[in-house]
């Protein structure tokens, strides 16, 4: 199963690159799903380990209000990233980390952390320091603390190109 993710992943990006025109990196991701949290205010943590192209866990239960500790560890051999919003918004982000790689940023199991600091012509750059979001090359490790202010269709996922039609989100159930 784990075979057919990859061939999945790499179809879809083969057909994003072929297909979709970039957008700019730096909008804020979670407007609506939340805010950046206090780590004084962490109820819990919660281990997130990434894998080619799965989470584990699957899904995670949080209540409306909660604010918790991601300990984010990317444990594939590609570039893969934890986002928090809602589907709209990580379909938005998609066309976003598309331009990443079309710039050289993402380089399959490689990241280009020099290159996120490119002016993109429009004063913006690909850093990718949104508080809801964690861009990580394998063997990384990043934490977020994240508090659930709304309780909406809200999701985390990996938006590199091809990675979120392969199956690389999950549920926060409230």
């Amino acid at each position: 199963m784990k075979k057919n993710r990859m061939f999945a992943a790499a179809i879809a990006m083969a057909i994003a690159t072929a297909s979709h025109a970039g957008g700019v990196h730096g909008s804020s991701h979670g407007a609506t799903a939340g805010e950046q949290g206090k780590l004084s205010d962490v109820s819990k943590t919660i281990q997130i380990d990434m894998y080619d192209n799965y989470y584990e866990p699957e899904n995670i239960d949080v209540k409306k209000g909660e604010t918790i500790r991601f300990v984010i560890n990317n444990k594939g051999m590609l570039v893969h990233e934890f986002n928090i919003g809602t589907p709209e918004m990580h379909e938005g982000h998609q066309e976003e980390m598309l331009m990443m790689i079309q710039h050289g940023i993402i380089q399959g199991g490689k990241l280009n952390r020099d290159l996120m600091e490119m002016d993109m012509g429009n004063g913006q750059t690909m850093k990718h320091d949104d508080p809801n979001s964690a861009l990580l090359a394998p063997g990384e490790t990043a934490e977020m603390i994240w508090k659930f202010s709304d309780d909406g269709n809200i999701e985390y996922a990996c938006n590199v190109p091809g990675h979120y039609p392969a199956g690389m989100y999950g549920a926060f159930k409230f």
